[in-house]
């Protein structure tokens, strides 16, 4: 019989693919792409998902050993910094490392104890797991739509006055 802690860990698992099976046939060029005339690039929106989840993992679920500097949460818009391919994928690899790591260790009983945050107030921890899917799988929905349609900050949409 499965634990409760591994039912959660499968529907995290579940919905996480929503964003990991979009970096597998990412290319390098993409990560400027952006919806025009601005919003974030899908560099950030990669990099957004990683920084978010390891607040998660520490301020949520309680890995207060981890050190994050969630530059995308600190600065709220897309800089362009976030062009590095191999760089981001090790981040988001590092950022499921932690949650996977964190989410594992809780026994079935802290599912059902409360977390208060500023960002979305009381919660259980099985809550701010749906919490944290769901932000990674609405994110991986804007990252598919912006690799699909979105161009380089270069390229002028047609019909854009300059």
């Amino acid at each position: 019989m499965e634990s409760c802690t591994e039912y959660l860990l499968e529907l995290w698992l579940e919905s996480r693919t929503r964003f990991s099976s979009q970096l597998t046939n990412l290319q390098e060029q993409d990560l400027r792409k952006r919806l025009h005339p601005s919003g974030n690039s899908a560099g950030f929106l990669i990099r957004h998902i990683g920084d978010v989840e390891l607040l998660f993992a520490k301020n949520v679920f309680g890995a207060s050993d981890l050190k994050i500097q969630a530059k995308t949460v600190i600065d709220q818009k897309d800089s362009g910094l976030w062009a590095n391919l191999p760089e981001l994928i090790s981040y988001v690899q590092y950022s499921f490392d932690c949650l996977h790591h964190i989410i594992t260790s809780h026994q079935d009983a802290d599912w059902s104890a409360i977390v208060t945050t500023k960002e979305f107030g009381s919660r259980t921890k099985a809550q701010a797991l749906g919490r944290i899917s769901s932000h990674t799988a609405y994110h991986a929905g804007q990252l598919a739509i912006i690799l699909k349609y979105g161009q380089h900050p270069q390229v002028q949409h047609p019909g854009a006055v300059s």
